[in-house]
C-alpha cells in the first residue's frame, strides 16, 4: 500500500472549468503516466464555477480508477471562479516536492513532464520551469496563424510591461518547487487569465531562477480563451500588475492556509 503520509514527489494541479468531456481522458493519460514512474504523486483537480458535472466526473474517476495500491491519489477541490483562482487554490493545497500546473486539455503530452524534473533538470538549478512554445526545439502543431500572431503581440506587451526576457508566459504548463510555490502564490492577486504573468512577475521580483523548457504543443479547437475579449482584459491586468509592483503589494506574503486545509469536494 502506498504511504501518503510522506510527501509526494510530484503534484499535478489541474484547473478545470466545464471540463466534464475532456477531463476523463486527460486523467486516464496522466494516471497511466504516473503508474510508470518510480515516485509517489498526486493529482489535484480544482473545479471553479462550472455549470456542468466537472467535479462529478473527477470524483467518479477517482473512485473507479484509483486504488490503495496505486502510486498516486486524486483530490477534487472547489475554488472561486477564474483560472487564476483555481490554480492558486490548487497550488496552496498540493503537497508535492514539485508542483506542476497542467491544463485540462493536455495540449502538451504528459510524457513531456520529464523535461521539468530531475535528472533532466539539475536539482537546485531552478525554482520555476515553464513550458515554452517559442524557445528553440519547441514545436507547435495545428495552431491557426491568427492565434499565433495574437499570442506574439501579447507576449511583446508582457515583455515590455512586466516580465522581460520570457518568450512564452501563457503556456498552461509550469513547474514550481515547493518553496517557490509557497513564496509566490500567497502573493497572487489576479483570478483571471493574466495570473501567469503575475506569478512570474512576483518570481522575478523575488529573484527566483526561471527556465523555459521547449515542448511539443498541440492546438485544441475548443480552447476556453476568447481571443479579443480576453486579450483586452489581459492588457488591462498587465497594467494592474505594474501598479501592484510599484506599490509593494508583492513584497510581503499574506497568511494563507497550508496544504491540505481546503475541503475536498
Amino acid at each position: 500500500m502506498t504511504d501518503f503520509a510522506q510527501t509526494p514527489y510530484l503534484s499535478i494541479v489541474i484547473p478545470a472549468y466545464n471540463e466534464e468531456r475532456r477531463l476523463p481522458p486527460t486523467l486516464e493519460k496522466i494516471a497511466t503516466f504516473l503508474h510508470s514512474q518510480p515516485y509517489r504523486s498526486e493529482i489535484v483537480v480544482i473545479e471553479n464555477g462550472s455549470t456542468d458535472d466537472t467535479a462529478g466526473v473527477a470524483r467518479q474517476f477517482a473512485r473507479e480508477r484509483v486504488t490503495a495500491s496505486d502510486p498516486f491519489h486524486i483530490e477534487v477541490l472547489h475554488s472561486a471562479p477564474g483560472k487564476g483562482a483555481a490554480v492558486k487554490t490548487g497550488m496552496l493545497a498540493a503537497h508535492g516536492e514539485f508542483l506542476f500546473i497542467c491544463d485540462a486539455d493536455l495540449a502538451m503530452p504528459i510524457e513531456e513532464i520529464a523535461k521539468f524534473l530531475p535528472p533532466t533538470l539539475k536539482r537546485g538549478s531552478f525554482e520555476i520551469a515553464i513550458a515554452s512554445r517559442e524557445t528553440p526545439g519547441a514545436i507547435r502543431y495545428d495552431e491557426p496563424g491568427y492565434r499565433h500572431l495574437m499570442g506574439r503581440v501579447f507576449n511583446f506587451l508582457v515583455r515590455r510591461l512586466a516580465v522581460p526576457g520570457i518568450q512564452d508566459t501563457q503556456c498552461g504548463f509550469k513547474m514550481f518547487t515547493r518553496d517557490a510555490a509557497q513564496l509566490v502564490f500567497p502573493l497572487q492577486r489576479l483570478d483571471g487569465w493574466s495570473f501567469d504573468v503575475e506569478v512570474l512577475y512576483i518570481a522575478l521580483q523575488h529573484h527566483l531562477r526561471l527556465v523555459e523548457i521547449p515542448i511539443d504543443w498541440y492546438y485544441q479547437t475548443d480552447s476556453r480563451v476568447r481571443p479579443l475579449q480576453d486579450t483586452l482584459n489581459m492588457v488591462r491586468e498587465l497594467l494592474k500588475i505594474r501598479r501592484n509592483g510599484r506599490r509593494g503589494i508583492y513584497s510581503t506574503p499574506a497568511p494563507q492556509p497550508t496544504g491540505g486545509e481546503l475541503p475536498a469536494v
